[in-house]
């Protein structure tokens, strides 16, 4: 009987000892508190449009290209710049500069000489953002028609691979390239085969690829 008293003693306590044990515990949220996530913005990490890499030697700017400059420390004197139709872009403390028919390495080393007579050795990057001035055109049966930037040279088969290839019923033996007048003649089948590879020759600007 003495044990059975100790042990009712035991639960009665332990009872009474449950709601004070559950207020030392970490309160939790009221169901109407939203949950607070380390999410980022999509955009959190996203930087400037660049676009594919060329050769900063090789590739030579034209009118609707964009480039990036970058002026150490000095951010109101970097930024985009759209070169305009004249070949020229504005830049601040400078002016005008022309641009078109120079290459990134041309453009960084003429902006840096310009910059020194404002500034105390200045350091410069350029880069290329988009390409505007060079492109060509894919129409009919390929997966993806439209406008495409000629950055780096490239074949008409490299061309419509890289436009995710021809559609079912695309026909391959007839596909043409439009060059101002001309009218070149391309046949998938044999290029593909490794026939006749004199006629995959390198996309022009301005070039319209069509695929009956």
């Amino acid at each position: 009987m003495e044990g059975q008293s100790k042990l009712r003693a035991l639960i009665l306590v332990w009872t009474l000892m449950l709601p004070v044990l559950g207020m030392a515990q970490k309160p939790s949220k009221p169901k109407d508190t939203p949950e607070i996530q380390d999410v980022k913005s999509p955009n959190a990490n996203a930087g400037l449009e660049t676009a594919a890499p060329v050769d900063p030697k090789g590739y030579k700017l034209g009118p609707e290209d964009v480039i990036g400059i970058l002026v150490w420390r000095e951010d109101q004197l970097s930024g985009q710049f759209v070169v305009r139709p004249d070949g020229k872009i504005t830049l601040r403390l400078v002016g005008d500069l022309k641009v078109e028919g120079m290459t990134l390495d041309q453009v960084k080393d003429d902006v840096t000489k310009a910059y020194a007579e404002k500034l105390n050795r200045p350091e410069v990057s350029v880069s290329l953002l988009r390409v505007g001035s060079k492109k060509f055109y894919l129409v009919g049966e390929v997966n993806k028609t439209g406008m495409f930037p000629l950055v780096v040279p490239i074949t008409i088969l490299e061309a419509l691979n890289a436009a995710g290839g021809l559609r079912e019923y695309a026909n391959k033996k007839k596909i043409v390239i439009l060059r101002g007048s001309q009218r070149i003649k391309f046949n998938y089948d044999e290029v593909m085969k490794g026939k006749k590879l004199e006629q995959n020759i390198l996309i022009e600007n301005g070039d319209q690829v069509f695929v009956p």
